[in-house]
This record gives structure tokens, C-alpha cells and sequence, in this order.
């Protein structure tokens, strides 16, 4: 009874999450078909082709190493005995010792991988991407760790409950359960995690405020505020982003953004984010990941019925977290080829509507050409790792839709 439930549970979510991709992500956004990338040679100098290559090698060589070894210690304690050994240390409340348990894997992962994670914030320092004390830096790490412990304790003490009050049927409860959980973390996040990494004052009175309103009005937007977020303390790079819903719509620009660009390319910015606000992007994505949540859960019962049959753990013991962290690890890099191919379709559709909306195919270009140098993008990223983690067109791509764009006029 308990895998049939677990493999219908797999099945809806499947077929919710193709009927939603089919429907909702835009696989043609390029009116006249997605152009082939221009030549390096036509953006960037040789001497910035090599500088930002340089820079990506090494950035991948840190990232992918401490990935690796997240990976390997997530497995090595959620398939071996050193995690359950270490579960049946713990005395006190089920679920108290799910959160000791969530809280004491995510810091020897952290701590794990923590060289890597200094070597990639002092390769961002030597080349000016990082602003900040190393104090502030650590403080980020940490409070980013408690939130992704709380949040990771919260998703399994749910799971946990679920599990033990519906033995059989857990699954299909669970995965229900946890689709609305990501509905209202989406919800959430910009009221209470954003807050904790930056301050945010309103844009001043001006005609960059003016204009993004107007923007705004222009796309059907409905933006409560323009605000300012102090990001430069932190980080060189340049962004903006639509945050909330509904009348809680706010644009929200960095402050070195602000600073450093001309009007025309801060419009340019803001217009590919409004570009995501029009087509609620945001919706779009909390869906598909209900979605993908209904698989993962029914998957998560095919795999731990297996495993439970073997005589380990069941998902409503605590003996089980390890191997249920575990096997989330796997999934979301398994995962990420689909996730940043979607990601890639609806940022394209946003380069389009920015470009559409702006009618300034020069400023945009000059734009990527800035983004790219500001943050040491490599042009030409190997095809495969482009394909399994970007989640961006390349500048190069993104340059050559707008020329064509342009030629279409």
C-alpha cells in the first residue's frame, strides 16, 4: 500500500510538473528564434577574455570542490553507520532531536567545506568582486546556516509528524503538505530572510524613481515602492530585483547600481526585472516547485521503502535524517540541469521584454558588456557547465538576441 501511494504521489507530481512547464515557461521567448552568441572577439579584448576566464577557472575549481565535498560527506553520513551512530547518541523529544540532528550535519558540512569557501571569498577579494571585513563575511555565513537549518528542521519535523500519524499514506499527505510549504515560503522569504542581509531605505525623489514608475505603469506592473538596498558593503556587483506581490510589489535596486550606472542602463536592469514581475515569474516558479516537491516526496517513499525493507530506519524515525539529507543533496544536483534550463527560458523572456519595453538595444548591450567586466563573467563557460549550472544566458548570448532585436526593429 505504501509504494503504491509513494509511486502515485511521484506520478501527479510528474505530470502537474510537465503540464505546468509545457504551459507556463516561455521555450520560444526570442521572436525569430534564439541567435547564435556573437564572437568574444566583437565585445571584449583579449587581455579581459583571459582575465575573466582566469577568474571563472578558479571560482568553478573552489565551488565545484566544495560541492564534491558536501556531497561526499552528506553520503558518508547519511548511508554509513556514522550518522545513525551519531542520532542514537541523542536523548530527549523526537522532535528535538530532529533539529539536533538537522543542526549538527548542516555545521560539519559547513565546516567541511569551509576552506573552499575562503579560498573563493579571497579569490573574490583579489579581484574586487567582495567588499567587507572578514568578520561581516562570517557573520553572512552564519547567519545564512541558521536559516537554512531552520528552515531544513522545520521541512522535516513536518515530514517526520506526517510519517508517523499516516503510516501508509504518508507520502501523498506529506508531499501535499510540503507543495503549500514552498507556496508560502515564497511568500515569506522577502519579508523575513531578505531583511537580515541588507538594509533597505526608499529611492530618493528623482528622475530615475520617476522613470522606473513610469516603467512600471507602462508594463502593468503594480509596484508599491522603489527601495535601495545597501548591498554595496558586501559585494561589487550590480543587480536589481522584484520582490513581494500583489500591492506588496517593490522594486529594489543596489546601491552601487544606483551610483554607477547611467539612467538609461539602471532602466534597462530594473525593465528585465518588471519583465519577470509581468509574467509573475515568481509564480511561475513557486509551482513548478510544489510541483517538484509532490516527486520528491513520492520518490523520497519509493527509495526509503527500499532502504526500510533492508532493515534501516523508517522516514518517521529520527535514525532516518541523515539518509533523507542525504538523498536531498543528490536530488537538487540532479536536478539542476532541468531547474536552470527553465531558469534560462524565463531570463531570456525578460531580456526580451527589456528590451522590447526600453526600445534601447544600445544601452543594454553596453550594459552586459559592464556586467560582464564588473563581475569577471567568462564569455565562452564550458558547454556542460553551462547547461548543469547556468542559470543565465551567457553575455554573449544575451548581447546577440539584442542585436538581432535591433535588425528587426
Amino acid at each position: 500500500m505504501q509504494r503504491k501511494v509513494a509511486l502515485v504521489t511521484t506520478l501527479v507530481g510528474l505530470g502537474a510538473f510537465v503540464i505546468l512547464a509545457v504551459w507556463l515557461v516561455p521555450w520560444h521567448p526570442v521572436p525569430g528564434g534564439t541567435p547564435d552568441p556573437v564572437a568574444a572577439d566583437s565585445v571584449f579584448s583579449a587581455e579581459q577574455v583571459a582575465r575573466g576566464e582566469h577568474y571563472a577557472r578558479w571560482a568553478r575549481t573552489w565551488s565545484w570542490s566544495a560541492l564534491v565535498v558536501s556531497l561526499a560527506v552528506a553520503c558518508w553520513l547519511g548511508f554509513g553507520a556514522r550518522g545513525r551512530r551519531l542520532v542514537e547518541r541523542l536523548k530527549g523529544p523526537w522532535w528535538a532531536r530532529v533539529v539536533t540532528v538537522v543542526a549538527a550535519l548542516a555545521v560539519i558540512g559547513r565546516l567541511a567545506t569551509l576552506p573552499f569557501s575562503i579560498a573563493y571569498r579571497k579569490l573574490q577579494l583579489d579581484a574586487g568582486l567582495s567588499t567587507g571585513s572578514w568578520e561581516a563575511w562570517a557573520f553572512d555565513v552564519v547567519k545564512t546556516e541558521l536559516v537554512g537549518i531552520v528552515t531544513t528542521a522545520i521541512a522535516l519535523l513536518v515530514l517526520l509528524a506526517i510519517a508517523r500519524r499516516w503510516q501508509r499514506a504518508w507520502t501523498a499527505v506529506a508531499g501535499g503538505v510540503l507543495a503549500a510549504l514552498v507556496v508560502a515560503a515564497s511568500f515569506v522569504y522577502p519579508l523575513v530572510v531578505e531583511p537580515l542581509f541588507n538594509s533597505f531605505t526608499p529611492l530618493e525623489a528623482g528622475p530615475l524613481r520617476s522613470d522606473i514608475l513610469q516603467l512600471a505603469d507602462d508594463e502593468g506592473v503594480e509596484v508599491d515602492d522603489v527601495l535601495v538596498a545597501d548591498a554595496s558593503r558586501r559585494t561589487t556587483t550590480l543587480n536589481a530585483y522584484v520582490s513581494g506581490f500583489g500591492g506588496t510589489r517593490r522594486v529594489v535596486v543596489y546601491d552601487n547600481l544606483v551610483d554607477d550606472l547611467s539612467e538609461r542602463e539602471a532602466l534597462s536592469v530594473v525593465a528585465h526585472e518588471l519583465g519577470h514581475a509581468r509574467h509573475d515569474d515568481v509564480l511561475v516558479g513557486t509551482a513548478l516547485g510544489a510541483a517538484g516537491a509532490l516527486v520528491g516526496v513520492g520518490l523520497l517513499g519509493l527509495l526509503m521503502g527500499y532502504a526500510e525493507r533492508r532493515g534501516r530506519p523508517g522516514v518517521g524515525e529520527v535514525g532516518a535524517v541523515p539518509m533523507i539529507l542525504a538523498l536531498a543533496a543528490l536530488a537538487t544536483v540532479l536536478s539542476s540541469p532541468v531547474q536552470n534550463g527553465i531558469s534560462r527560458q524565463v531570463e531570456t523572456r525578460a531580456d526580451v521584454d527589456a528590451l522590447e519595453a526600453t526600445h534601447a538595444p544600445q544601452p543594454f548591450i553596453a550594459l552586459q558588456r559592464q556586467l560582464a567586466l564588473t563581475s569577471l563573467a567568462d564569455p565562452t563557460p564550458p558547454a556542460w557547465s553551462q547547461w548543469w549550472f547556468g542559470s543565465h544566458p551567457t553575455v554573449l548570448e544575451r548581447i546577440a538576441i539584442a542585436e538581432q532585436l535591433a535588425d528587426r526593429g
